[in-house]
């Protein structure tokens, strides 16, 4: 696992044994000395992980902190001599994810550095997959992304181009409501469309083609004669 960690700690001869500990690992450490020398990097360059000390000459560890979540978010571990309780609980208040007193073992250090990952990762997945489901909207068997622009019909992709896929969505998320060739040509192509409304026939026959399924050809969009499309079942005659 590549990870890029930014060392925050002002004592040269611990900094430099920890960097060396490290040195069989594939990470890539860069060392800030104070407050204002990591904050400057921390605005140039992204980092996984920030191992943070708790006492520096320019503020504490708290101020840093305050400070990181102000530019950057980064995981980040306390790493430091101090072990009274409050500036534990103050650490993890001020959004630190894990806190480690020294001396301790290495290599429970690189398994702290791992679970942080780990659950930074599974909350992030969750971020994502929220915010994914909130750019989808379902209307039946499909479903459409609306910031990547794609359906799904009964969870195959459905490859429509632009203007279809517009002109899908007004449909199938307004079932049951006939639009005109007027209205659609309107809301697709905009109020001064000057094509002919063909076009938006065109566009009717080949989105049922591509969403049309099973040997009868199962259609979506329906016609009401004289009037325009809609989405839905077909009137009863």
């Amino acid at each position: 696992m590549s990870l890029n960690i930014i060392l925050i700690n002002q004592d040269d001869s611990y900094s430099n044994e920890l960097i060396y500990s490290f040195e069989t690992e594939n990470y890539q450490i860069t060392l800030a000395t104070s407050i204002k020398d990591a904050l400057e990097k921390i605005r140039k360059h992204n980092y996984d992980l920030a191992l943070i000390d708790m006492v520096f000459s320019d503020g504490t560890g708290l101020d840093l902190k305050k400070q990181m979540n102000e530019v950057r978010n980064i995981p980040t571990i306390v790493v430091t001599q101090i072990s009274e309780d409050i500036q534990k609980v103050l650490a993890l208040e001020y959004g630190c994810d894990d806190y480690i007193v020294r001396p301790f073992n290495i290599l429970e250090l690189k398994a702290r550095i791992r679970a942080v990952l780990r659950r930074v990762g599974e909350s992030k997945r969750k971020e994502d997959e929220a915010k994914l489901r909130s750019q989808i909207i379902e209307s039946g068997d499909f479903e459409f992304n609306i910031v990547g622009r794609k359906v799904r019909c009964r969870g195959l992709d459905v490859d429509l181009t632009g203007k279809e896929f517009d002109l899908f969505f007004i449909l199938a998320t307004n079932p049951g409501e006939v639009f005109s060739r007027e209205q659609l040509a309107e809301k697709i192509w905009g109020e001064n469309y000057e094509g002919h409304l063909r076009t938006v026939d065109v566009h009717i026959r080949r989105l049922r083609e591509k969403i049309g399924s099973g040997e009868g050809k199962e259609q979506f969009i329906q016609t009401k004669w004289g009037e325009g499309y809609y989405f839905g079942q077909p009137e009863e005659e």
